[in-house]
């Protein structure tokens, strides 16, 4: 469990690493402004398309087989970045990059099906406190690296560490056989199935798409406030917070053995009034940095701890498509995200900080709205399935 949690935690990081970096990477390859967003961008892009298009084989597959042949996979992309001559090469090798990063999301539902049913919301919450761990603190890690030993040492260590890696899965993790062998066609044909077939799913998707939206919202934006204050804060404070959200991530076992004993949607009620709070506290103590870094570990706490309940409800449905049940939840869970980011840059350039925290408390709101009027259906569904 501890392994996978820290596999997670450093492939995901793998997403990161170009962010604090893109300064660095412009002067270099002679790219500044818009056409350098193209590379987190891109990065992004590649996930979402890994998650649609490869993690659903984590169900078709020998699952071990999978996970180590994509963690080599993103060892060889990441080469392809520290070796990159130009924008363009940069850009492919970032979407290469995002495209095999899935390893995470194939490990996340293999230790769903190894836990026993009494405890796979601890087992869930540990290895997504790896997994977020490894993206809170990516950004700093590269922007020391990249500070002293130049942007594409990050990149070469960040392949290092995915071939040792996958040596270490490759020997670690248990043998699983396809639990649902069928064609890759009909494999992604049957994902419109189960979003047809399951209430529960999009009930737990929509959350997540929610407060994802939410977080994004915040996160899209805090560099801009920051510089915005008097004190003309930089990337660098910017990037100390994610290290502060570190303490959100860190509770998200206790938040799964919580799940385990007294139920997911009570979970979920109190996720989402903890994110709306640090709505309340950004909009009203964020002129302080004690202020935002009270805000942000609410925020991660709450952000995760729904996250974390709507993943163990969703591995309750059908263990034979716990991969394709993962690639709807997550492939929604980050179009809210991407939602939310551009809702509330949208707000900062229109109605500035506050603005931002009225967009993050407002899909909190609807969160709750739709907690709150969950179909019955859907409570059925997941009763009938305990």
């Amino acid at each position: 469990m501890w392994l996978m949690a820290g596999a997670s935690g450093m492939a995901a990081a793998n997403l990161y690493y170009n962010q604090p970096l893109l300064g660095d990477i412009g002067r270099e390859l002679g790219a500044m402004g818009s056409a350098l967003g193209w590379v987190p961008t891109m990065t992004q892009v590649g996930y979402a398309a890994g998650m649609l298009l490869i993690v659903p084989l984590g169900d078709s597959l020998e699952r071990r087989r999978v996970i180590v042949t994509m963690t080599v996979l993103v060892s060889l992309a990441l080469m392809g970045a520290a070796l990159a001559p130009s924008l363009a090469w940069m850009v492919a090798a970032s979407f290469a990059v995002g495209i095999t990063t899935v390893v995470p999301q194939l490990l996340v539902p293999f230790a769903a099906h190894l836990a026993p049913p009494a405890e796979r919301g601890r087992v869930v919450g540990t290895v997504m406190s790896g997994l977020l761990i490894g993206i809170l603190l990516s950004r700093t890690a590269a922007g020391f690296i990249g500070t002293h030993l130049g942007w594409r040492a990050m990149f070469w260590i960040g392949a290092g560490l995915m071939l040792v890696m996958a040596g270490v899965l490759r020997l670690a993790l248990p043998s699983q056989e396809a639990v649902a062998a069928m064609p890759y066609g009909a494999l992604l044909r049957s994902i419109g199935g189960l979003v047809r077939e399951e209430p529960v799913l999009r009930l737990h998707s929509l959350l997540g798409a929610l407060t994802f939206g939410s977080f994004g919202a915040f996160w899209a934006t805090l560099a801009l406030y920051l510089q915005s204050l008097p004190e003309h804060y930089g990337p660098q404070t910017a990037g100390l917070f994610g290290a502060v959200g570190v303490v959100g991530a860190a509770a998200a076992p206790l938040v799964g053995r919580y799940a385990d004993v007294r139920g997911d949607r009570k979970i979920n009620a109190l996720a989402i009034g903890v994110l709306l709070a640090s709505f309340v506290v950004l909009a009203l103590l964020g002129q302080w940095l004690w202020g935002i870094a009270l805000g942000v570990i609410l925020l991660d706490l709450g952000a995760q701890s729904n996250h974390i309940s709507n993943q163990t409800r969703v591995y309750s449905l059908r263990p034979e498509a716990r991969s394709r049940l993962n690639t709807v939840y997550m492939v929604t869970y980050f179009v809210g995200g991407a939602a939310g980011a551009w809702l509330g840059t949208s707000a900062w350039v229109r109605f500035g900080w506050t603005g931002v925290c009225l967009v993050g408390g407002g899909f909190a709101l609807v969160a709750l709205g739709v907690l709150g009027g969950g179909t019955a259906r859907a409570a059925r569904s997941y009763q009938d399935r305990l």
